[in-house]
């Protein structure tokens, strides 16, 4: 197999969780914000699933190229969904959930993604065709997820980390703190190409090992309980 087959196989692995992963995240503040009385997302048209409605020409197209040329990835974003805080029923409570809800959102996926793993590793057997597809796909998953979930906690506008810490100050301090939001961009640049992201990688990988040895302990105690 040629090296190009050989990268386009491990796009075939890596990007539908990636993409998955950016769109339910976009989706989740969405349909938050909606419970909190803002159905601006809705009325754009953006609490799909569609992932064509949610791709970012740098945040999307640049990691899938990075995928397609072998270049590892971390970090990856879809089109912010639009959210107007002020049809929100309770402000600040709707500005934490709602900026929570993202990261909530990849957590779980990552939770089910190693949940798939487990269930195929006991399930299909080592002839099966399909097995090591499924195996590399969850497990990629687990770890993108995990990636995305963790980047987007960070304190650094526009991410998620910054918008929880917005909501919980008072409001003079909630503007002094959206000035800092015209510099984010640049700080996470700096922090990208200087390889200070990198350190991410120790929380990151350290989840997603412990996310799929609990799950491996709970499908091997539930499957004892049935055979017994």
């Amino acid at each position: 197999m040629d090296q190009f087959s050989e990268r386009l196989q491990i796009l075939a692995v890596q990007a539908m969780p990636f993409l998955i992963a950016i769109v339910f995240h976009e989706v989740a503040h969405g349909m938050m914000a909606k419970r909190f009385g803002d159905p601006t997302a809705e009325e754009a048209g953006r609490l799909t699933l569609n992932p064509l409605s949610h791709l970012d020409p740098v945040g999307t197209f640049l990691p899938l190229a990075s995928m397609l040329m072998g270049i590892p990835i971390l970090f990856g974003w879809a089109k912010p969904v639009p959210i107007d805080p002020r049809r929100f029923s309770h402000r600040r409570s709707g500005l934490f959930m709602v900026a929570a809800a993202g990261p909530l959102m990849n957590f779980f996926l990552a939770f089910v993604s190693a949940a798939i793993y487990c269930a195929a590793s006991l399930a299909l057997s080592e002839e099966s065709a399909s097995r090591e597809f499924i195996l590399n796909t969850a497990i990629v998953s687990v770890s993108i997820n995990y990636a995305l979930g963790i980047f987007n906690l960070l304190p650094i506008p526009p991410l998620d980390g910054s918008r929880l810490i917005e909501s919980m100050l008072p409001k003079r301090a909630a503007l002094q703190f959206e000035k800092v939001s015209r510099y984010g961009f640049a700080i996470l640049l700096l922090l990208l190409f200087s390889g200070a992201l990198n350190l991410l990688q120790v929380p990151i990988q350290g989840a997603a090992r412990l996310t799929v040895y609990w799950m491996a302990q709970l499908f091997e105690w539930s499957y004892s309980l049935l055979v017994a």
